[in-house]
């Protein structure tokens, strides 16, 4: 046995490396029980995401409202959107002959409760008034216009900018979202996205594993093919700034 090295010494490093390799075990998922949640954080999370659904779609009674956790509000505000596009695209209703009815027959209720009032000796102080406040518009008005003008300013940065690849995607996507509104009217389209936020979020709470694992690999080759047309089309497309250069020089 070389010099400085012992029996004593030799059985304590032994027993010291096996009770690193134990704790080392005991601290993988398998030990604790825990292997789900281990397996669970090695799958990349949609759009890099790293917190509950419920809180991305904002918390509270909104994000209730979308995954289904009041299913009596969720299925209510389905319920009377399903309606609504019923009454306009089967019925084929008009919004000023659906509005002139809807106040006609409230005019005929309030006609009915302030001349019935009268006769059972009541004051028609008592018959209900409908006001909306000034402030819900305000705000509606306020939030539509906040959203139209990052809109047009990121549309006019994309058309200034001089970046040709990232104009002709947004010129792209526009003409896509063309050709959608040519299959359907606003309306229906409207009707589709209400549909979408209210079974998509829900669904994907429910099988995030699966759909996280199945975007990860479909984003992933849609990476590589925008390599392939980035180096064969995109990269040898001139930008606006060596125009001018080779304009001025």
């Amino acid at each position: 046995m070389p010099e400085g090295i012992t029996t004593e010494s030799l059985a304590h490093d032994i027993m010291e490396a096996i009770h690193d390799g134990v704790s080392k075990h005991h601290d993988m998922p398998f030990f604790e029980g825990d292997s789900s949640k281990y397996v669970k954080s090695q799958v990349n999370r949609l759009f890099g995401r790293d917190k509950p659904v419920h809180h991305l779609l904002g918390g509270g009674k909104s994000a209730d409202l979308l995954l289904w956790r009041n299913k009596t509000m969720s299925a209510g505000a389905l319920t009377g959107a399903t309606i609504v596009w019923l009454i306009f695209e089967w019925l084929e209703y008009q919004f000023l002959t659906l509005a002139s009815f809807v106040l006609f027959l409230g005019m005929i209720v309030q006609f009915v409760w302030s001349n019935a009032s009268v006769f059972i000796n009541q004051s028609q102080g008592g018959v209900p008034r409908l006001v909306l406040p000034e402030e819900y518009f305000v705000n509606i008005g306020r939030m539509v216009g906040v959203k139209v003008n990052r809109a047009l300013d990121f549309l006019q940065d994309v058309s200034c900018g001089g970046d040709l690849k990232q104009f002709f995607l947004v010129v792209g996507a526009l003409w896509a979202a063309a050709i959608i509104g040519t299959w359907c009217n606003f309306l229906t389209l409207i009707y589709i996205g209400f549909i979408a936020a209210h079974t998509l979020p829900v669904l994907y709470d429910q099988y995030e594993d699966e759909v996280d694992g199945f975007a990860s690999n479909a984003i992933r080759q849609l990476q590589l093919n925008y390599r392939k047309l980035d180096t064969s089309v995109l990269s040898r497309i001139p930008k606006a700034a060596s125009f001018r250069t080779k304009k001025w020089d």
